[in-house]
């Protein structure tokens, strides 16, 4: 009996196992295998930052972008990852969109300007009231001319940069002015950053016709792509990194009475404790009320939100 044949069949067994198993595991292909975590030092951060790969067609109010252009694919691409490792700031516009995006869109849609535009809105401002070095106010950030010139009251004790449904009326008639004018959305979104004086002269003095061959300023040239980097991060959050479970989104201000005051308020602390609330929660809900009264004369008529419970 040959007591080394049965060692000499499990070696022979063992190498063909092992070398199946060599040759399967390079026949895998390398796109089904994930990456690789890497290992972080201890004094370094604990992040991943990676790149974004443009993976589908872009467009901004149904125009698209050009994105066989490299030039247009660098610049949207530097957009999307300013605003995505962004983070504090792309979150709070999230929590916000639910907040102000129902008046913004039903207004839009009756003013018949693409749904887009909420997005310039939060390039805008943040979907908050800042005021601009320049002296823009309110969330479409008009400057006091224009204001006065589309209807908004500014005074020192009314600014209706800062109503939110009488300012996003007065963005639309703007834009469909420039609309009308300039024949594209993406100019039309372009010259309410720049004017349209500008966006007209360097169209005419560089024979271009569309936003995209154009040489601007640096802030008009990053401006359509820093919108439509936030319109895509802000319907595909997850996709961006960003997880928010549902009570994380604040809630509408659409509970509320209309006071419409026949006479001037002297106190509005005062008035706002005859309907129990606090004068905190009438300036939450009225924005526009910049003072501490309220003049009423003329056949001015001004529609106070007090807020329910």
């Amino acid at each position: 009996m040959n007591v080394q044949k049965p060692v000499y069949i499990y070696a022979s067994m063992m190498a063909a196992f092992f070398t199946v198993a060599l040759f399967t595991s390079y026949s895998v292909k390398t796109d089904s295998i994930p990456p690789a975590v890497p290992t972080v030092k201890k004094d370094g951060l604990g992040q991943v930052v990676q790149s974004l790969p443009l993976h589908k067609d872009f467009n901004f109010a149904g125009e698209k972008l050009p994105m066989d252009n490299f030039d247009v694919r660098e610049r949207l691409e530097r957009e999307l990852e300013v605003n995505s490792y962004w983070h504090s700031s792309t979150l709070q516009n999230l929590q916000l969109s639910t907040r102000y995006f129902p008046t913004f869109e039903r207004i839009l849609a009756e003013e018949g300007i693409p749904d887009d535009f909420k997005y310039l809105a939060v390039a805008e401002s943040s979907l908050r009231h800042p005021t601009s070095p320049a002296g823009a106010k309110g969330m479409w950030q008009f400057m006091k001319g224009t204001a006065a010139e589309y209807g908004l009251e500014v005074n020192s004790e009314v600014d209706e940069r800062m109503h939110v449904e009488k300012s996003t009326r007065a963005a639309c008639q703007y834009l469909k002015k420039r609309y009308a004018s300039l024949g594209s959305w993406t100019l039309a979104a372009a010259a309410y950053n720049a004017g349209e004086r500008r966006i007209s002269s360097e169209s005419e003095d560089q024979f271009a016709d569309n936003y995209y061959d154009l040489n601007l300023n640096a802030e008009t040239a990053r401006y359509i792509f820093r919108i439509v980097a936030i319109k895509e991060i802000m319907s595909n959050p997850e996709r961006y990194g960003f997880y928010l479970k549902p009570e994380a989104y604040y809630k509408p201000l659409d509970d509320y009475g209309i006071v419409k005051p026949e006479e001037s308020i002297a106190n509005l602390g005062e008035f706002a404790k005859k309907f129990g609330v606090s004068y905190r929660m009438l300036k939450v809900y009225n924005p526009w009320l910049t003072n501490g009264s309220l003049t009423v004369s003329g056949k001015k008529e001004y529609e106070i939100k007090i807020p329910n419970g």
